[in-house]
Protein backbone atom coordinates (compact mmCIF):
# COMPACT_ATOMS: atom_id res chain seq x y z
CA UNK A 1 0.00 0.00 0.00
CA UNK A 2 2.95 2.37 0.73
CA UNK A 3 3.89 2.05 -2.91
CA UNK A 4 0.49 2.77 -4.23
CA UNK A 5 0.28 5.66 -2.28
CA UNK A 6 4.19 6.94 -3.27
CA UNK A 7 2.98 6.24 -7.00
CA UNK A 8 0.24 8.56 -6.56
CA UNK A 9 2.40 11.51 -5.33
CA UNK A 10 5.02 10.99 -8.13
CA UNK A 11 2.01 11.29 -10.53
CA UNK A 12 0.92 14.34 -8.95
CA UNK A 13 4.29 16.09 -9.32
CA UNK A 14 4.63 15.25 -12.65
CA UNK A 15 1.31 17.27 -13.17
CA UNK A 16 2.72 19.58 -11.79
CA UNK A 17 5.79 19.97 -13.25
CA UNK A 18 3.83 20.11 -17.05
CA UNK A 19 1.46 22.50 -15.46
CA UNK A 20 5.23 24.44 -14.54
CA UNK A 21 3.33 25.21 -11.39
CA UNK A 22 5.55 26.87 -8.61
CA UNK A 23 3.54 25.66 -5.61
CA UNK A 24 5.35 24.30 -2.71
CA UNK A 25 2.51 21.91 -1.28
CA UNK A 26 2.09 18.84 -3.78
CA UNK A 27 -1.88 18.54 -3.23
CA UNK A 28 -2.36 21.96 -3.91
CA UNK A 29 -0.12 22.36 -6.39
CA UNK A 30 -1.92 19.37 -8.13
CA UNK A 31 -5.31 20.96 -8.01
CA UNK A 32 -3.74 24.33 -9.16
CA UNK A 33 -2.12 22.98 -12.11
CA UNK A 34 -4.83 21.16 -13.25
CA UNK A 35 -6.96 24.60 -13.37
CA UNK A 36 -4.44 26.25 -14.60
CA UNK A 37 -4.52 24.28 -17.75
CA UNK A 38 -7.71 23.66 -18.08
CA UNK A 39 -7.89 27.81 -18.08
CA UNK A 40 -5.13 27.57 -20.71
CA UNK A 41 -7.51 24.74 -23.06
CA UNK A 42 -10.29 27.47 -22.63
CA UNK A 43 -8.07 30.10 -24.10
CA UNK A 44 -6.35 28.06 -26.68
CA UNK A 45 -9.71 26.55 -27.67
CA UNK A 46 -10.64 29.91 -29.09
CA UNK A 47 -8.17 29.73 -31.86
CA UNK A 48 -6.77 26.43 -32.85
CA UNK A 49 -8.48 23.89 -32.45
CA UNK A 50 -7.53 20.35 -34.06
CA UNK A 51 -8.94 16.70 -34.36
CA UNK A 52 -6.38 14.15 -33.68
CA UNK A 53 -6.03 10.38 -33.56
CA UNK A 54 -4.93 8.38 -31.04
CA UNK A 55 -3.53 4.60 -31.15
CA UNK A 56 -2.76 2.62 -27.89
CA UNK A 57 -0.85 -0.09 -27.64
CA UNK A 58 -2.33 -1.77 -24.72
CA UNK A 59 -5.31 -1.43 -22.36
CA UNK A 60 -3.79 0.61 -19.54
CA UNK A 61 -2.13 3.23 -21.83
CA UNK A 62 -5.78 3.35 -23.43
CA UNK A 63 -7.13 4.06 -20.40
CA UNK A 64 -4.56 6.32 -18.98
CA UNK A 65 -4.90 8.18 -21.57
CA UNK A 66 -8.96 8.25 -21.48
CA UNK A 67 -8.90 9.30 -17.68
CA UNK A 68 -5.90 12.23 -18.49
CA UNK A 69 -8.19 14.44 -21.50
CA UNK A 70 -10.96 14.02 -19.37
CA UNK A 71 -9.98 15.17 -16.43
CA UNK A 72 -8.58 18.54 -18.58
CA UNK A 73 -12.37 18.16 -19.76
CA UNK A 74 -12.09 17.11 -23.44
CA UNK A 75 -14.57 14.40 -24.26
CA UNK A 76 -12.75 11.29 -26.43
CA UNK A 77 -14.29 9.63 -28.94
CA UNK A 78 -13.90 7.20 -31.66
CA UNK A 79 -15.63 6.93 -35.29
CA UNK A 80 -17.49 3.59 -35.84
CA UNK A 81 -15.58 0.72 -37.52
CA UNK A 82 -12.69 2.13 -35.80
CA UNK A 83 -10.55 -0.17 -32.93
CA UNK A 84 -11.05 0.41 -29.51
CA UNK A 85 -7.94 1.50 -28.58
CA UNK A 86 -8.19 4.40 -30.89
CA UNK A 87 -8.86 7.40 -29.07
CA UNK A 88 -9.80 10.75 -31.28
CA UNK A 89 -9.90 13.88 -29.26
CA UNK A 90 -10.62 17.88 -30.35
CA UNK A 91 -8.33 19.99 -28.90
CA UNK A 92 -5.61 22.82 -29.46
CA UNK A 93 -2.70 21.66 -31.64
CA UNK A 94 -0.46 23.20 -29.15
CA UNK A 95 -1.91 21.69 -26.06
CA UNK A 96 -1.83 18.37 -27.49
CA UNK A 97 1.97 19.31 -28.36
CA UNK A 98 2.71 21.31 -24.99
CA UNK A 99 1.34 19.44 -22.69
CA UNK A 100 -1.30 16.22 -23.08
CA UNK A 101 1.57 14.36 -24.51
CA UNK A 102 4.37 14.97 -22.73
CA UNK A 103 2.97 14.32 -19.95
CA UNK A 104 0.61 11.29 -21.41
CA UNK A 105 4.17 9.71 -22.11
CA UNK A 106 6.24 10.02 -18.92
CA UNK A 107 3.24 9.23 -16.71
CA UNK A 108 2.97 6.12 -19.46
CA UNK A 109 6.57 5.15 -18.31
CA UNK A 110 5.82 5.07 -14.94
CA UNK A 111 2.65 3.43 -14.80
CA UNK A 112 4.33 0.75 -17.15
CA UNK A 113 7.45 0.44 -14.87
CA UNK A 114 5.33 -0.26 -11.85
CA UNK A 115 3.37 -2.57 -13.16
CA UNK A 116 6.00 -4.62 -14.68
CA UNK A 117 7.75 -4.48 -10.62
CA UNK A 118 4.47 -5.29 -9.41
CA UNK A 119 4.30 -8.37 -11.85
CA UNK A 120 7.89 -9.43 -11.36
CA UNK A 121 7.17 -9.58 -7.02
CA UNK A 122 3.59 -11.23 -7.98
CA UNK A 123 5.33 -14.04 -10.02
CA UNK A 124 8.50 -14.34 -8.14
CA UNK A 125 6.29 -14.49 -4.38
CA UNK A 126 3.61 -17.19 -6.02
CA UNK A 127 4.72 -19.11 -8.48
CA UNK A 128 8.42 -19.10 -9.37
CA UNK A 129 11.46 -17.00 -7.88
CA UNK A 130 12.87 -17.88 -11.06
CA UNK A 131 11.24 -15.86 -14.17
CA UNK A 132 13.61 -14.81 -16.41
CA UNK A 133 13.23 -15.35 -20.52
CA UNK A 134 13.90 -18.60 -21.90
CA UNK A 135 17.45 -19.33 -22.78
CA UNK A 136 18.10 -19.75 -26.30
CA UNK A 137 19.66 -23.09 -28.19
CA UNK A 138 21.80 -23.07 -31.42
CA UNK A 139 20.42 -24.79 -34.69
CA UNK A 140 16.44 -24.70 -35.86
CA UNK A 141 12.96 -26.25 -33.95
CA UNK A 142 12.62 -29.50 -35.06
CA UNK A 143 9.62 -30.22 -37.68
Amino acid sequence: MVELHSLFEKLRRMEALHARTTFDGERQAAEQALESLRQRLRELSKNETIEMTFTMGDGYSHRLFLAMVRRYGIKPYRYRGQRRTTVVIRAPKSFIDDTIWPAFQELNAELHSQLRDITAKLIAESVWEDSSDAGEIPGLPAK
